[in-house]
Parts: structure tokens; sequence; C-alpha cells
């Protein structure tokens, strides 16, 4: 039976008060009187709530039970064996060398690197000459305010300057959004699970003694493989979907899945939406530095009409993601204990997870194929109808819905000829020549007299490319098309740049949507790269 800690304070008090007029023969009698009174268990009680050893308590509850007179001696004061902590001084100190901190510690001793249990303690206590049992070694550290810890999960690692004003901006996002009735989702792929005879983390009820027999090794049946759940989740409704996927967790696949998201449940329960809100993780197949994830949105955003906003999560916040804790931690408790054998169990288990708060899950297979090593070049990153907010546009930005690359010239069209002016043209620039004349008279003092390596354009170019990069968010590789420069040159140019304007408290907005004279922009870095064998790897 288990003595409830209520009983054992009483009991504590009680001793606390009535002990110190007590004899040894006194005390062990009242302690013996209260164990029988609780019947089994109360030895073991009684002794923790008085601080004494079992054996002294069943001593009296004995003697209780002989029907004779108690018989013993009453120890004097100061009488017994010493502890062995007041005898060795030097017990304490070298116990707490051994357990604290390792820079108290012998640097070479072996027991840096093995369990530090309070028998292994006791070992290295007594072969230092301390001779201790592990009771008494115990009783000293928790003596020391020590107890046995486990590990906790608290150190994130460096944290961006601007990670809080990110999650207040995508709140606010999401509350627009949603206030307005449009759409707001939470995307992630969840952790690859083996199909097949496997382990999985936790337990199930079950007749006793038969539990389900699974592989020893956790190898991926070549048949079988592996099942990539990717998850959509949708605030407002607090809905699921799950898009399983067979191959590759690539950009391609995570943007399939919104798609059989938005075709499934998403234009049902918003069909008079006209955007659509995304907060993804910054790594990972829907990563911010992923050029097939805007691509691949890019075309999804000409398919349905939506336009199609995407705020990232500050790196390193992925747990704070609302699909980890609001489905796939339910989908996870869900299948505990239970082998995932197949496909169709994996969907099945998905689609029956509920809470009681109303969530429901649909599941799919995907059985395509989606490569990895996908190229995307700069003619493509530079034809997206793309908008950067103002606050963080590498983390927070718009794909409008509008074909994503412009049509193919057929060889009779003749190419158009180019103008360097259009470069310069106030519908992308967001100003007129004559003012961004004089924003380049205002830098051209601290621009002209910076060290380095000589640029390779002019400032007033210098100036008209930064004004076009923060516009219309025309990337270094563009922009150096267009120019006629060097990637290297150009991203040295936007980087002094944009220091000169932020120390001058210049703000270049970007446009809202993507203007009509961008269009002959990309044109011209899709001709000119078109033979162009530069080509930059999307994150897979």
């Amino acid at each position: 039976m288990r003595i409830p800690d209520e009983t054992r304070a009483q009991l504590s008090v009680k001793f606390a008060v009535l002990f110190p007029h007590l004899n040894e023969r006194q005390r062990r009698l009242l302690m013996a009187a209260e164990a029988r009174g609780l019947g089994h268990g109360g030895i073991r009680a009684v002794a923790r709530a008085a601080e004494a050893s079992e054996t002294t308590v069943r001593k009296g509850v004995l003697e209780l039970e002989a029907g004779e007179d108690p018989l013993g001696r009453v120890r004097r004061q100061g009488g017994g064996r010493k502890r062995v902590a007041d005898v060795d001084p030097g017990l304490r100190p070298a116990l707490l060398a051994l357990v604290e901190p390792d820079e108290r510690g012998d640097p070479m001793s072996p027991l840096r690197w093995t369990v530090k249990s309070t028998r292994t303690l006791a070992r290295e206590l007594t072969r230092a000459g301390h001779r201790v049992g592990a009771d008494t070694v115990a009783d000293l550290l928790r003596e020391e305010g020590f107890s046995l810890q486990a590990n906790t999960k608290t150190i994130e690692g460096s944290q961006h300057p601007d990670r809080d004003a990110q999650f207040r901006y995508l709140n606010e996002q999401a509350r627009e959004h949603r206030d307005a009735g449009q759409p707001v989702i939470s995307v992630d792929a969840k952790k690859k699970e083996l199909v097949g005879e496997f382990k999985n983390q936790g337990r199930q009820w079950r007749p006793a003694g038969a539990p389900v027999a699974v592989h020893v090794h956790d190898f991926a049946d070549p048949q079988l493989g592996k099942a990539i759940p990717y998850g959509i989740y949708d605030l407002a409704a607090n809905t699921g979907w799950v898009n399983v996927g067979t191959d590759h967790d690539t950009a391609a696949f995570a943007v399939e899945s919104i798609r059989r998201w938005w075709r499934g449940q998403g234009q049902d329960a918003y069909p008079q939406a006209t955007r659509l809100l995304i907060t993804a993780d910054a790594g990972g197949s829907n990563g911010y530095r992923t050029r097939a994830w805007k691509l691949e949105l890019a075309q999804l955003s000409a398919e349905t009409g939506l336009s199609i906003t995407v705020c990232h999560l500050p790196p390193g916040t992925s747990k704070w993601n609302k699909i980890e804790h609001r489905l796939f931690s339910h989908i996870t408790m869900n299948w505990r204990g239970r082998p995932l054998t197949s496909h169709e169990v994996i969907l099945q288990t998905i689609a029956a997870t509920t809470t009681r708060t109303g969530l429901r899950v649909d599941a799919a297979l995907d059985t395509n194929a989606y490569p990895t090593g996908v190229r995307i070049g700069d003619a493509e990153m530079a034809a997206l109808p793309l908008t950067r907010h103002a606050f963080h546009g590498d983390w927070n930005y718009v794909l409008h819905p509008r074909p994503a690359v412009p049509a193919a010239r057929t060889p009779q069209t003749p190419e158009p000829e180019w103008d360097q002016a259009l470069l310069s043209d106030p519908a992308l620039t967001g100003m007129s020549r004559q003012q961004l004349d004089d924003l380049t008279e205002t830098l051209a003092a601290d621009g002209d007299t910076r060290r380095g390596r000589p640029p390779r354009l002019s400032f007033p170019e210098q100036v008209l490319a930064t004004v076009l990069h923060l516009r219309v968010a025309l990337a270094a590789e563009p922009l150096a098309v267009l120019f006629a420069s060097s990637r290297t040159a150009m991203h040295r140019t936007l980087l002094k740049n944009r220091r000169l304007l932020k120390a001058h408290g210049i703000i270049i907005p970007p446009a809202t949507t993507p203007p009509v004279a961008l269009s002959a922009l990309q044109a011209r870095v899709h001709t000119q790269t078109r033979e162009s064998n530069s080509k930059i790897k999307t994150t897979s």
C-alpha cells in the first residue's frame, strides 16, 4: 500500500515536535506505534518521515509485539558511532570534486567518462583513501543539494536579432488574412517513417506476454521503402491534410502537397478566397533560400489565381511551427507502439487522428517521382512574379497569379531591340528619373570615397541596380546580366549600397505588385542566359 504524501508530511511534523523531548527508547517505540498503525509499508514511510533507519523502526515494532517490558539502554548524549563525514573531514570535498563540473575534477581521471552512480563514486572515494559506502554517498549528495537529473532541451543556439519581431509580423499577417476570410495554413514535412515490421516508439494495450514482434534492425525494406508525410494544417478550420510521399522530400513535393490540399479541402472551405498565407520553416524543402520552392509556388499561384504570401519562421525555431503541436504530435500519439506495416496502415492511422477540440485529418498517398538535383537558372528566377515585403523580404514575400516565365519567342519572331534606358523606367524604380539623379547625388559623396577594388559599374549604375534590387526584388544574378557585370561584383555592390542607404536613413519600399515593365527585363535576362550553363542547384 502506498502511504500518501500528506500522511508522511504530518508524521514529519509530529516527530520534529516530540523527538527533542524523548530519549532513544521512547523515540523508537513512538515510531513503531505509528508504523503499526499505517500497516503495510508503514516501516519505510515512518523511517523516511523520521529520517531514521528502517532497522531501528523494525526493532521497535518487534519490542511492541513481544509483549514484554521494552529493554535496551538509553544512549547518553553524544553516544553512538560517529558519522563518517565527521570522522573524515576530507570526504565531502573529495566527493564534490568528483560530481561537480568537470573543471573541478581531475582532467585525467577515467571517472569523467563513466556513469557517476553512488556505487561508482563510493568505489572511487575508497580507492582514494576515503572508506565509504554507496548509501552514505547518496546521503551526502542530498545534503549538498544534489539530485538525479536528466538532460533538458533548452539550448537553441544563436538567436537571430529579429526573431521576436518576425514572430510578431507573422502573427499580424495571419490575423489580417484570417479576419478577411482568407485561408492561413502551416506546412512542414514530418519525420520519414520506415514502412514494414519495424519498432515504433510507445506502448499499446495488448494481452500480457504477447507484444508485437518486429525486426531487430531498422534497415529499410527495398520493396516498401519509406513514407514521407508532408502536412498542411488549416489554422482557422482546425483541419489537417497529409500527403504521404514515397520518393523524395523536394520543393516540388512540398508544393504538390499544398496543391492537393487546395483541391481536396481548401477551395471548398474558402470558395471566395483570393489570397493564401503559408507559414513555413526557414529550411528544408520549403526553405526561404530554396529557388525551386518559389518557382513551384509561382506555378501554383498561376493555376489557382491566388496571391500566395509566404512568411517563414526565423531560423532555429521550427519547433514553434503550429503544425508541430497541433497536428504532427497527435498523429505520433495515435500510432505509438504500432508498426507501420504498409502505406495503407499509415494513411488509415493518420485519417483516424482526432482530438477533443475537433481536429479532423485527411491523408492521401503520393507515388509520383520527385527527383533531386533540379537546377533553377537565373532567368527563371528573374521571371518570377515575386514581390518582397518591406520587413525582411527574404522571409516574407508574395507570389502573384500570373505566368511565371515569359512566353518563348518563335524563330520567326524578331528579337526586340534592347534599350538600356528601360532600367530606369519610373514604373520599375518607383521614382522619376530626376528623383533617381537626386538620390545618386546624395549618395555620391560617401559612395565615391569607399575604398576597395574598383567596381565594374559606374556609381549611378550601382545606385540604379540597388534600387531595382529593393524595389522589384531582382536578385544579384539577373542584375549582373542586365548590367553586364559579374555576380561577385554585383553582390558586393548591393551589400555596399544597402549599407549606404541605411546610413542616410533612406528606404526604398518594395512594389506591392510586379510592374508590367518588369516583363521586358525578365525577357532580356531569359534571352541573355538561354545558352548559359550558369545554374545554381536547388535545396531539396
